[in-house]
């Protein structure tokens, strides 16, 4: 079995906010490069040149995109656990890519939080394990007044190793 993520790596000229932060609040940040998550983690065994197929299909529909990110928050449904920076241009293109993708081969392994809510576009800047550390984070965050612009080039397939260290399998560019 591999585990595999789909994923936006966006690249901003102020990205050192966002690392900041993440140094700070987020325990992955050491594992894999600030991200948006298309295709939530999954187990299989799907074979690498039937998921390039699939994602070939699917992103073929699609063009590159400008996206912009401001304003940290969270989510109802992950209130005291995560802290977002949040999407604020580009989040319909985002949504639609998440759900085609979400298609076909991938469609069993559409998470089941995502059944019971709806799916919103954002880049994790911090995890918490308890509600203390999530409000002194969402405190010393509160200020952030950055706002992040970047064009959406290239989607890509992350393989996650034991460790939770991120490598890259292989990348599909928007034209």
């Amino acid at each position: 079995m591999i585990k595999r993520c789909i994923m936006i790596f966006p690249e901003f000229e102020n990205g050192y906010v966002i690392d900041n932060i993440r140094n700070k609040y987020d325990p992955l940040s050491n594992f894999v490069k600030p991200h948006i998550t298309l295709v939530f983690p999954f187990d299989s065994n799907i074979k690498t040149q039937e998921l390039e197929k699939h994602i070939s299909q699917v992103l073929n529909k699609f063009k590159p995109f400008n996206m912009t990110l401001s304003g940290v928050g969270t989510n109802d449904s992950f209130k005291d656990e995560y802290l977002f920076l949040n999407v604020r241009e580009g989040k319909e293109d985002i949504i639609k890519i998440h759900q085609k993708l979400y298609s076909g081969i991938l469609e069993s392994y559409y998470p089941d939080f995502l059944k019971k809510t709806s799916y919103l576009p954002h880049l994790t800047i911090g995890s918490f394990n308890n509600v203390h550390d999530f409000k002194v984070a969402l405190e010393d965050t509160r200020n952030i007044n950055d706002v992040f612009k970047t064009r959406v080039t290239q989607i890509d397939v992350e393989i996650i190793g034991e460790k939770g260290e991120s490598t890259i399998e292989f990348g599909f560019k928007l034209t």
